[in-house]
């Protein structure tokens, strides 16, 4: 029980950090949400319509990056620091392709939303210039995932919590300024979310790069010193990596875009009630997603001592910890539902919708919590593959159909409307926890050579 105990505290040293810069980040989605509402349900919705785009766009990004986080870790537990420096040189050339791909997507995203029938003209235009506002901030985000891949990798989760709260510290006033357009810049509206947001990205970036430079801690791995050039090999090795994360974490998040999408045409009050729901409940995401980054860090690590033991044990604490903190936060959502609802918006019909969106979003917080760490475990194992095709089915073959039935049609009930949707994501999501938890299983009754064998890819 004690070694149990003592992963608990190591886990919640990395994974606090971990939650308060994630919380951070998604905090910002919060203050544009809220912000927007107040200059009209409109610029909200476009806000809303806009990041259903730009999130599944930037995110597989960030995805491919996210191998970088295992390899730093398992080449630091295994005494292989010299070697780190080559991984987050090719980390940032991947990272510039990344991003010439994801501006070239996001500057025709105007076809995706026109293809969307009975969608106001209006929130149409609005949604597509908040797209092109954010996407500038496409290579800022990307580079800032690559030395934060560095930093997590090497237990060094703190530096991305500063700069996380300072980003969200300027988005507030930024926000301010292009929103509501003071102190000379035009009144932009929703679409200042996007300049801001762009703009945050950039300041993450460059603040994260100081202290990478500067840090006693990382001074003996030399990533700046000289200029390296691409390098085939190591790029396709981190992207073979790092793209069935990609896929993964595009399948889930596509899962709630597309259906974000697909309440639009309900109307305003239905987008602005789904957006509240989906926003709050991304934010309570963020505690098991961070302890899952932290069970990465704890597996890749123990795999690069060579204990397979030390993987298990973090693993099964870092699930136990996480369905604990699901029972607080669903329990919280439950309990403070109107009231939550009522800090984004006073219009009473989408406080209505909101709050009662919001017990769905309860319900599903345990099995979310399960499946998003069993990722991060797997990741841990260097087992993506797995990770992939498990989101494709849950997401897609089960999540989202289901979803559609209940929200559009009448095959087994009366059309639910957004409710429908919320039902959908609860299939979805324990299918996923349940597929995670027996591939974590299977892996772990392996030989002890084929999980170190495997890890050292």
């Amino acid at each position: 029980m004690q070694k149990y105990l003592n992963e608990a505290r190591s886990l919640l040293a990395l994974g606090i950090p971990i939650v308060i810069a994630q919380f951070s980040q998604t905090a910002m989605g919060f203050v544009d949400t809220v912000m927007a509402g107040k200059a009209g349900a409109v610029e909200m919705s476009a806000v809303a319509v806009g990041t259903s785009i730009w999130l599944p766009t930037i995110l597989f990004g960030q995805g491919l990056l996210l191998a970088l986080t295992p390899i730093v870790a398992h080449m630091n537990g295994s005494g292989q620091r010299k070697n780190i420096a080559g991984q987050i040189q090719q980390g940032f050339w991947l990272a510039t392709f990344l991003s010439i791909l994801t501006i070239a997507i996001l500057y025709n995203s105007r076809f995706i939303i026109e293809a969307q029938h009975n969608v106001d003209p209006v929130l149409a235009q609005k949604a597509t210039e908040f797209i092109h506002a954010i996407m500038w901030g496409a290579p800022g985000y990307l580079f800032y995932q690559v030395l934060r891949g560095q930093c997590e990798g090497l237990s060094k989760t703190k530096p991305a919590m500063v700069i996380g709260l300072s980003g969200l510290l300027v988005n507030i006033p930024v926000n301010y300024i292009f929103i509501y357009g003071k102190f000379g810049a035009p009144a932009l509206g929703g679409v200042g979310c996007g300049v801001a947001t762009a703009t945050v990205y950039w300041v993450m970036f460059l603040l994260l790069l100081a202290y990478v430079k500067h840090s006693p801690s990382q001074k003996d791995i030399p990533t700046f010193n000289k200029f390296v050039g691409p390098e085939w090999h190591t790029q396709k090795r981190i992207a073979l990596l790092g793209l069935p994360i990609a896929l993964a974490m595009f399948f889930e998040v596509t899962l709630f875009a597309v259906v974000s999408l697909l309440v639009s045409p309900l109307g305003v009050v239905a987008v602005a009630g789904h957006q509240i729901s989906l926003n709050f409940s991304s934010m309570m995401f963020m505690f098991p997603l961070s302890l899952g980054i932290a069970a990465t860090i704890r597996v890749g690590y123990s795999l690069g001592q060579k204990s397979t033991e030390g993987a298990k044990i973090s693993a099964y604490t870092s699930i136990i910890v996480g369905l604990i903190i699901a029972c607080m936060t669903a329990t919280f959502t439950v309990l403070f539902s109107k009231h939550i609802a009522f800090m984004y918006n006073d219009n009473p019909e989408v406080v209505l919708l909101a709050s009662h969106l919001m017990l769905f979003a309860a319900i599903y917080q345990l099995s979310d919590a399960v499946q998003v760490i069993g990722s991060g475990v797997l990741r841990g194992y260097k087992d993506t593959r797995s990770i992939f095709f498990i989101t494709f089915i849950a997401y897609w073959l089960l999540g989202l159909p289901s979803g559609y039935i209940l929200a559009l049609t009448d095959y087994v009930t009366k059309p639910m409307g957004p409710q429908g949707f919320w039902i959908g994501f609860i299939i979805g999501l324990t299918a996923s926890a349940f597929m995670m938890g027996y591939r974590i299983l299977w892996t772990q009754k392996q030989p002890a050579h084929y999980v170190l064998k495997r890890s050292t890819r």
